[in-house]
């Protein structure tokens, strides 16, 4: 028996094929069936480049417009869950309130889809500073650091507010806050890179975290990971 991290209930874990034969512990059920079925996934009905609901043509009307913004150049994403009443209560406890044991909840949502991403590096969208040092941790991070390797390639300047504090024009106004690392040391050209967020809503922020890394690789393969949207 185990206790709920979300409802703090007693439960029986389901064990699924992938966790008999994974060494992850973060495969494992963390949460009871009740509250799991308050995360709804995604439909298969979905936007075949950003995994967004379709509301008449594929692909939908944003990443239309990411179409035209960059010439063409738009960016795969690949995402788990809709961001409904469940995600929105996980996230602010997580985010907002700095319930750093949470990371496990979002670990096992998303663990069985990341593992059939393959990439050469696997690179997290960093935390402002400032709001890592008011959490004391970065939430992307560590979300998914044991359950790939993670490269920091970019950094994250600060003075930009938060996301999820900002409406949908707001957010895509934001002005570029990613750069890369004074050094790399390595060449990223034709290299498979994934992007790796927690929630996708207009794409602007990972949008931005592809422009700092294409701005000096520009052949890299860059896709993106969130665990909803």
């Amino acid at each position: 028996m185990k206790y709920c991290l979300l409802c703090g209930q007693k439960f029986l874990p389901q064990t699924s094929f992938l966790q008999l034969f994974s060494w992850r512990k973060k495969s494992e059920q963390c949460i009871c069936n009740r509250c799991l079925a308050r995360f709804e996934r995604l439909p298969s009905k979905r936007c075949s480049l950003c995994s967004g609901r379709l509301l008449d043509g594929d692909p939908c009307a944003d990443c239309q417009k990411w179409s035209q913004h960059y010439l063409g150049n738009v960016m795969k994403h690949h995402a788990v869950f809709q961001y409904n009443d469940a995600f929105h209560d996980l996230m602010v406890s997580y985010k907002r309130y700095g319930d750093y044991i949470l990371c496990e909840v979002l670990q096992f949502l998303c663990y069985a889809e990341l593992s059939k991403l393959k990439a050469d590096f696997y690179v997290p969208l960093p935390t402002a500073p400032e709001h890592q040092a008011k959490r004391q941790f970065d939430t992307i991070s560590a979300i998914y650091r044991p359950l790939v390797p993670l490269s920091f390639f970019l950094i994250k300047r600060d003075g930009f507010g938060a996301q999820g504090e900002k409406t949908r024009t707001d957010r895509l106004k934001t002005k570029q806050s990613f750069a890369l690392r004074q050094y790399i040391g390595l060449d990223l050209n034709f290299k498979k890179i994934l992007l790796l967020d927690d929630i996708y809503t207009t794409g602007r922020t990972l949008y931005h975290a592809r422009d700092a890394l294409q701005n000096k690789f520009p052949q890299a393969q860059i896709s993106s990971f969130s665990v909803c949207r």
